[in-house]
């Protein structure tokens, strides 16, 4: 027995010597930090996404250092991380079963990462003269996504895909009101002209009714088991648009449709899914969809900009939102959108509030049906005044913004698969 163990001694001490005259013995694990020390949080995000769909398996770590990754040490992902700029720490065995035994005895849980969703940006084929912060982050990340429009939510090839997200669009069909002040660009006019082909190509009478159909489609994407992230004026005209069915609330300058005054009276908001009980905008004139949005940015109600809070959850009991709200910073600057925040009286009783700042709240959750739904008002997290036609935001210049933070968060959110809660 001696012989023996001193012969497996003797081996391992060979090995050492080896790994110490040619580098670091490789960890079993690593982890990618992501508090304040990390260097670069949006692309672990995407790091990690690469991790998941070359088939490895990876864990959130909710509420440890701001939600770190743990990862499976293999080269390739050394490789990429070094190319990606993001920060890891080798950790070995102990080191994991020091950090797991810590997070026991605390309100933290690892969730496992196990494949990678499918994602869709709802866009329109023609180039918008405005960007949208969840392509830049995506790109900017090198997380892989489809673009669908009208045509794939209405011939029911939502179900290729995952996750959906939707940005600065008008559901309403009223074109954001733009009529008001880009009547003459050529880009709002080959707007109108594709979607007016767009209705006539499936049957529908004028945009608004292609519009709701389009809208009802989304819907059902989340009601069958779908994930919803929505930012900026497509939260808000999503729902109008559901709840509309049997009204018109879309007086425009487009359809030359006079106000429906009856229209509030008339909407069902059943069939909605963050909101409830809004008074629709039915003015032309005026430059906001409804009284749900608080910031009324083009009128003459707007308010100013403040910041919004991240509220804490327990990893444990509340699994979902701890991972909505992960990182590094609890208080964000706020940021217009032409829908910046909403009404918290607005909101349907059930709904989760992630942040908020006093009456306005800026992020929520909820589930409809199999499927879940995200909304974040505001335009762009880094540019507070984001004007039609500005230059696109340089995430370079900004791989640790905790807004882009939230963004990505709802991106892994699909591939987690939380442990059932103990009854």
């Amino acid at each position: 027995m001696t012989l023996t163990w001193n012969r497996w001694g003797t081996l391992l001490l060979v090995l050492a010597a080896l790994v110490g005259a040619h580098g670091e013995a490789a960890a079993q694990h690593l982890l990618v930090p992501m508090d304040r020390g990390q260097t670069d949080h949006l692309r672990a995000y995407g790091l990690t996404y690469a991790v998941i769909e070359g088939g490895e398996s990876a864990e959130w770590l909710l509420n440890f250092r701001d939600g770190a990754f743990l990862l499976p040490d293999r080269s390739w992902i050394r490789r990429e991380a070094a190319i990606m700029g993001v920060g890891v720490e080798a950790v070995d065995a102990a080191e994991v079963a020091r950090i797991r035994d810590a997070m026991a005895r605390s309100d933290q849980e690892a969730v496992l990462l196990e494949a990678a969703p499918r994602i869709a940006v709802y866009t329109p084929p023609n180039t918008a003269p405005w960007a949208d912060a969840v392509t830049m982050v995506l790109e900017y990340a090198g997380i892989p996504y489809a673009t669908v429009w009208d045509a794939e939510v209405l011939e029911g090839r939502l179900g290729d895909y995952d996750w959906l997200h939707l940005h600065h669009e008008d559901f309403t069909g009223q074109y954001s009101k733009f009529f008001l002040s880009f009547a003459a660009t050529p880009w709002l006019r080959e707007e109108v002209a594709r979607n007016t082909e767009m209705a006539a190509r499936f049957g529908y009478p004028d945009v608004p009714e292609l519009k709701r159909a389009v809208a009802e489609g989304i819907r059902s994407f989340v009601m069958e088991g779908g994930f919803l992230f929505a930012m900026c004026s497509a939260t808000e005209t999503l729902d109008l648009a559901l709840a509309s069915h049997g009204t018109d609330i879309t007086a425009s300058f487009a359809n030359g449709r006079p106000p429906d005054p009856d229209a509030a009276a008339r909407m069902d908001w059943s069939r909605a899914l963050a909101f409830q009980g809004a008074e629709p905008q039915l003015s032309a004139s005026v430059n906001a969809f409804s009284d749900i949005d608080t910031h009324q940015v083009n009128t003459s109600a707007r308010r100013a900009l403040g910041s919004f809070a991240l509220f804490e959850f327990s990893a444990r009991a509340d699994p979902v939102a701890a991972m909505l709200v992960q990182n590094h910073q609890a208080v964000i600057p706020d940021f217009y959108g032409l829908t910046t925040a909403f009404r918290a009286e607005r909101l349907k009783p059930g709904v989760t509030i992630l942040a908020r700042e006093g009456d306005r709240v800026k992020y929520v959750h909820g589930s409809a049906g199999q499927g879940s739904w995200t909304f974040y008002g505001g335009h762009d997290p880094e540019d507070s005044e984001h004007q039609v036609g500005d230059a696109a935001t340089r995430l370079e210049l900004h791989p640790n913004s905790p807004g882009y933070r939230l963004i990505l968060n709802n991106i892994l959110f699909p591939a987690a698969k939380p442990r059932p809660l103990k009854t």
